[in-house]
Order: C-alpha cells, then structure tokens, then sequence
C-alpha cells in the first residue's frame, strides 16, 4: 500500500513538470508570433506612409516644378519631394513608423507628363 502512494506522487510530479513545460512552450511561441506581427505592422504603416508622401508631393506634379512635404502622425513621419523638368519627373517618399519596433520605407516613382497625360515608366518600393 505504501509503494502505491509513493508511485502516485511520483506520478503526479512528473506530470506537473511536464505541463509546465508545455506552458513554457506556448509562451515562447506566443512570444515569437508577437514579435513578427510587430515587425509586420512596423513595415506596412512605413511602407504606407511612405506612399503617402509620395502622392502628396505628386499634388503639384501639373502646376509647379517641385515641391516638398512634410507631416507627422501618431503611426509615424511621411516625407515627399517631386521634381520635375521638361517632361520627366520623378518622385521621392519616404516613411518612418514609429513604435517598437521602428521601420523605414523609401518610394521611387520616375515618369514622363504629356500635356495633362501623366505616364509612370517605373516605381520601386525599399523597405
């Protein structure tokens, strides 16, 4: 009757060991999951800003030459310059997402204006 008591103990420790460990397990994964999805949304909200200052500054692409912009927001800064001489133009933004962790998106938009027909030879997004 006694060995039976010790072999129960016994049991139920191992079983405790094992379920922590599997706990253990589940919040390193868990840990690693959030810590990709961070990084995702971090690329996406500079990517977009990025996007963003590009087509503010491609506003003025008709009536002036140039032109920069500036704006910050809570997710993070948008900058964009457009310049343009003759008929080719080309057009620069770039985002900074603010948060943890921080990324950078660069945008490259190069062209050509006929009149008031705007035509894109090439764009290139860097994250």
């Amino acid at each position: 009757m006694g060995s039976d008591r010790g072999f129960v103990l016994a049991a139920a420790l191992i079983i405790a060991v094992l379920y922590f460990a599997l706990m253990e397990l589940l919040l390193i994964d868990s840990t690693r999951a959030l810590n990709e999805a961070q990084q995702f949304r971090a690329r996406v909200v500079a990517s977009t800003l990025a996007e963003s200052g590009a087509e503010l500054a491609a506003v003025q692409l008709i009536t002036q030459s140039s032109a920069d912009v500036n704006s910050q927001d809570a997710q993070g800064t948008m900058s964009g310059t457009m310049s343009h001489s003759g008929s080719a133009f080309e057009i620069v933004g770039d985002g900074d997402a603010i948060g943890v962790p921080p990324a950078h998106a660069h945008v490259d938009v190069k062209g050509a204006i006929f009149g008031n027909h705007v035509q894109i030879d090439y764009a290139t997004h860097k994250p």
